[in-house]
């Protein structure tokens, strides 16, 4: 789901919606949906796990304290559609349920 570049220079590990995600500035991600923002708004994660800026690399203890990454709400986008069945024999007993996960698409900016 991500677009994903060489981690060459800085990079960031990110915790988002209950997964982490390595970024570096200019990546675009595909992360789930972040409540209460809008296309073309700024959004900064502070819950940020590892930095590795210009040489420097910081572990945090569970989060580096003062870092903060920040990205640029692209859009908000779907995943595609799941369809789930469920089935039990002998017994007529069947259920069709469908899903589509809602995401949000977010360019990086800058790490600091």
């Amino acid at each position: 789901m991500a677009t994903k570049t060489t981690t060459q220079g800085d990079f960031a590990v990110i915790e988002t919606g209950g997964k982490q995600y390595v970024v570096s500035v200019g990546d675009v991600l595909e992360v789930e949906l972040l409540a209460e923002h809008e296309a073309g708004k700024k959004v900064e994660f502070d819950t940020v796990l590892m930095t590795d800026v210009s040489q420097a690399t910081k572990v945090g203890t569970p989060y580096v304290a003062g870092s903060k990454v920040t990205a640029t709400l692209v859009e908000e986008t779907k995943g595609p559609k799941l369809s789930i069945l469920r089935y039990q024999a002998k017994s007529n007993r069947d259920r069709k349920i469908g899903h589509r996960q809602k995401y949000a698409k977010i360019k990086i900016e800058s790490i600091k």
